[in-house]
């Protein structure tokens, strides 16, 4: 007979410690996972007026200089990162004060996501990588959610300053087993509350045969129980207790008793005609003479005093049963699915820290947490795995003109993919042989091609590069290719470059190459969670589909003196060229609409776009952002402007501008613009 989860749960939590302990232990290495900065946000956004000079001031950050961060990924992987730092920045390892973690814990919820364009809306299923990220969390129902869980908590611990809180939320169906592991990783000597919310009301139609659920359970821990960190917050007055108030010149209060409820009192006589209370008073003479001096004792001939206890106009001491926290506000909705009410998350961040400490939520959803901690003045780092959740929280702190944050990215998401799946000692020429099988190339003698990355297709002059996941396919990569094709075997007719990771302006680099014998190709990135579910090449044959590349067309249409100083650099989109849309995750009927959309007006898929008017090549610092949604510049809410008008300070030479976009599925591009002068 199958094990129960219970009996299961201890052998869970071993295998987690170990995982946890593998990453722990190659936070030194020199594979260690790093983070990509994708992006310095220096919150702009395009609006009706112009501001001169707004968002010109990159150092402006948080008062300790560091920016926030957003990063896109894996939560695992991005702990592993933060975990071990890097050369620009020192590790997190006990240096967050908070941790608010709310995982996905619905099972059978759909994660599919709606995007509105112009005349159509197309229905998204979850990127593939996401799927298997979803599908490997519930692949045997809870068991496999609280193994997902448990090493991630215990690198939250790894993450938690000596004087950390940690709150997961979470629900019924997995609440008690996880509460189990969570004794096991923090301590049940840690444990501090568990506090019930009641949020959004379950199904209260006829057919639920059940009380209805209206609640979801928050643990609270701490990482040291003898280190606390606490402020008070508040719950408003009951309203029965509001209808017995009274009110006098130093506020509303009720009356309460002053007797010693067990007997045994204070026995003495206030003589002003009262009757005394039958147990006693609880508090000595001194302190009701006192209290009758400062006007708080209320005494009336025959009866037992009252003492008038005033109502703190903050409310009530927060209780561990959270009612009066239901919905969103109003204008606070996002449209993401499980966004949770900002009062719930500042009632969390307000009561566990103090003023420029650092919150950290690795499961960011709509952006939520960062918006709080930045509002209360909190350093933040938050993750997603999702795609939609990252851009929803860019655009989110951006219109809140939030402090400069960093948007970051997995570096070595497909080389742990390939750890995960060949093995910790796989070679990349391993894996180019795999991709090269499953693009039908044969690889090339070993003489040839040392590293295993390249082959032919057979009967054919073609050339077959696979790039390796560890970098970047550059522009310097595809003249490596075109030199290849040239020279190898007495030279072949074309190449095709097979990549993973790209730079942004790849596309722009392609097309400046205008070379008609040069194909350049995406390797899903999903490949090897695919070959991880299906075990085999020989399953996936045919499956794997390699798609053509986005790519963005912009450029500056002017640079000048602005009268009222500085200078104004204006730029603007011509055309964009979408992914092949067989890559997206579509059905049929979506991939028809959304090609009607791209024959029609292209530029309407763009999400959000940055302007960097001083790019070094590395860091792209956007100075300027227009995304759907911000309705301060025109009013509408399905496109972007296609002209930004950017002020920036005067200096002296050419200007490096570059133009970053990002489509409505998340795929980014970029063009770079050099020597841009002033113009007269």
């Amino acid at each position: 007979m199958a094990k129960s989860l219970l009996e299961q749960l201890p052998s869970i939590v071993s295998a987690g410690k170990r995982q946890a302990a593998q990453i722990l232990e190659g936070l030194e290495g020199r594979n260690k996972v790093t983070l990509q900065t994708r992006e310095l946000v220096i919150p702009s956004k395009d609006t009706a007026t112009a501001d001169l000079f707004r968002g010109s001031r990159p150092e402006e950050m948080n008062r300790d200089g560091v920016p926030n961060r957003l990063i896109y990924g894996d939560n695992l992987l991005a702990m592993a990162a933060l975990l071990a730092g890097d050369e620009s920045t020192p590790s997190l390892r006990g240096q967050v004060d908070l941790i608010y973690a709310d995982p996905p814990f619905d099972s059978k919820a759909d994660y599919r996501s709606k995007i509105i364009l112009p005349g159509v809306t197309i229905d998204q299923r979850p990127t593939v990588m996401e799927q298997f990220a979803y599908s490997d969390t519930w692949a045997d129902g809870t068991a496999s959610y609280v193994a997902m869980i448990v090493p991630r908590l215990i690198l939250m611990r790894e993450l938690l300053s000596d004087s950390g809180s940690i709150f997961v939320h979470i629900d019924y169906r997995v609440g008690h087993y996880l509460k189990l592991a969570l004794d096991e990783i923090f301590g049940r000597e840690a444990f501090v509350n568990e506090i019930i919310w009641q949020g959004a009301i379950g199904d209260s139609s006829a057919k639920n045969k059940k009380f209805i659920k209206s609640h979801d359970t928050l643990f609270f821990y701490r990482k040291n129980p003898s280190i606390v960190v606490w402020n008070d917050v508040f719950q408003e007055h009951h309203e029965t207790n509001q209808r017995r108030l009274k009110t006098d010149e130093d506020g509303e209060y009720r009356l309460g008793p002053i007797d010693n409820p067990g007997g045994g009192g204070y026995q003495y006589d206030l003589g002003l005609g009262e009757k005394p209370p039958a147990g006693g008073y609880r508090m000595p003479k001194e302190t009701a003479m006192r209290w009758l001096d400062e006007g708080i004792l209320v005494v009336k001939r025959g009866r037992v005093p009252q003492k008038k206890i005033y109502l703190n106009p903050d409310g009530v001491r927060c209780r561990d049963v959270w009612t009066d926290i239901q919905t969103l506000q109003k204008g606070e909705t996002t449209g993401y699915g499980t966004q949770k009410p900002q009062r719930l998350v500042e009632r969390i961040v307000a009561a566990a820290t103090n003023d420029g400490d650092l919150v950290m939520d690795l499961f960011v959803g709509s952006g939520t947490t960062a918006a709080v901690a930045e509002r209360l003045g909190r350093r933040w780092v938050v993750s997603d795995l999702g795609k939609p959740a990252v851009m929803i929280s860019r655009k989110r702190l951006i219109d809140q003109g939030a402090a400069p944050f960093l948007y970051q990215a997995i570096g070595d998401y497909q080389v742990e993919q390939a750890k995960s799946t060949l093995g910790r000692s796989f070679r990349v020429g391993d894996l180019a042989r795999v991709v090269l099988d499953l693009y039908g190339a044969v690889p090339l003698p070993p003489e040839e091609s040392a590293s295993g990355n390249l082959g032919k297709i057979p009967s054919t002059r073609t050339l077959v590069m696979a790039d390796s996941p560890s970098r970047l396919t550059t522009v310097s990569t595809l003249r490596r290719a075109q030199q290849q094709r040239d020279t190898i075997m007495g030279g072949f007719d074309k190449v095709i470059v097979l990549g993973w990771n790209f730079s942004a302006s790849i596309g722009q680099d392609i097309s400046a190459l205008n070379d008609d014998c040069l194909e350049v190709l995406v390797i899903p990135p999903d490949l090897l969670d695919r070959l991880k579910k299906k075990g085999t090449l020989d399953k996936l044959a045919g499956e794997i589909r390699f798609s053509s590349l986005q790519y963005l067309q912009a450029h500056v249409a002017s640079r000048k003196v602005a009268a009222g100083g500085g200078e104004e650099i204006r730029v603007a989109l011509d055309n964009y060229v979408l992914l092949s849309p067989e890559a997206i995750n579509l059905d049929e009927k979506n991939r028809a609409a959304l090609q009607g959309v791209m024959n029609a007006e292209p530029l309407a898929l763009i999400e959000y776009w940055a302007v960097d008017p001083d790019y070094d090549g590395e860091i792209f610092r956007s100075v300027w952002q227009d995304y759907r949604g911000n309705t301060d510049n025109d009013g509408d809410e399905l496109r972007v402007v296609i002209e930004a008008i950017v002020n920036v300070p005067v200096i002296d030479g050419p200007r490096r501008v570059c133009i970053r976009a990002v489509d409505v599925f998340g795929f980014e591009s970029e063009v770079v613009v050099d020597g841009v002068e002033v113009t007269r």
